[in-house]
């Protein structure tokens, strides 16, 4: 098990991402601290993870609120013993970032307020900030450990209609990079993972919204990699658990000398490519 006998806080782990990864990780060996601003997704991730012979408990918390953050930090510490992965995984999209197609409204850019933006920020990026900052003396304590964060491809490349998303993303991707140069002679790893594809749903929904448990592509219809966007043709859609199984990778010790890494996660090559249409893409250049 690669996680044997580790303590992991993960944020944003009542749902999508945070709860496959909850349960990817606890599978490998570790105990889980699911921390959610839902109090019943936490509850049913918990409920999921012991179903399969883990150990996890739910708190209740809003990551924009430090507070909050230290105390759920403090009570995983004090339920298990240690912290060994502080997984800052929460995350909001901005308003105006959810398609139409989904329920969502279209915002222009000058029109966003300064409500809108202070909710990004404070899940996207200061919640990471204060997420790592309740952790370091806890993983100092323990002789190290690592901090993770989940970003995004957006904090890469530009999407439309997320621009303060986005903003938020790559700022953490800043984050990480400065904290791994601090943090390091503490023997604490910080690094972010960038999933492209393979992600939930449920981040475009409302809250309290029923948990999809699949990715954008699989809730999709049928799979066809020959008008998929993606370079990379498989017989499958991604998944959350592909995403998943990469943050288990850099929490784990498989990655021990990686940190201040900003890893782009189940991209099949969408990264790579260059933004015109070629004669041997099928379709037309809005299939891009």
């Amino acid at each position: 098990m690669k996680l044997e006998g580790k303590v992991a806080v993960i944020t944003g782990a009542g749902s999508g991402f945070g709860r496959q990864c909850s349960q990817l990780f606890a599978s490998e060996g570790a105990s889980i601290a699911v921390v959610d601003i839902d109090p019943e997704r936490a509850a049913g991730t918990v409920e999921l993870v012991e179903q399969q012979g883990g150990k996890a408990i739910a708190i209740t918390a809003d990551v924009s609120v430090e507070a909050q953050v230290n105390s759920a930090v403090a009570e995983a510490v004090q339920h298990f013993g240690k912290l060994d992965i502080m997984f800052a995984n929460a995350g909001v999209v901005s308003r105006g970032g959810v398609p139409s197609v989904a329920g969502g409204e279209e915002v222009e850019f000058q029109d966003l307020t300064e409500a809108d933006w202070q909710h990004v920020l404070g899940v996207n990026l200061s919640g990471v900030v204060y997420a790592a900052k309740a952790a370091v003396p806890y993983l100092r304590e323990n002789g190290g450990g690592t901090i993770l964060a989940t970003s995004s491809a957006a904090s890469l490349v530009a999407y439309h209609n997320i621009a303060m998303y986005s903003a938020t993303k790559a700022g953490v991707n800043g984050l990480v990079r400065g904290l791994s140069l601090d943090l390091g002679k503490y023997g604490i790893r910080v690094n972010a993972i960038c999933p492209t594809h393979g992600m939930s749903p449920n981040f475009l929904m409302p809250q309290g919204s029923p948990v999809v448990g699949q990715s954008y592509e699989q809730v999709a219809g049928p799979w066809d990699p020959s008008i998929s966007p993606i370079p990379l043709k498989l017989q499958r859609p991604p998944s959350l658990l592909d995403n998943a199984k990469v943050a288990l990778f850099l929490a784990s010790d498989d990655s021990q000398y990686l940190s201040g890494v900003v890893m782009p996660s189940t991209d099949g090559g969408t990264l790579a490519r260059v933004g015109m249409w070629f004669a041997e893409d099928k379709g037309s250049p809005g299939d891009l």
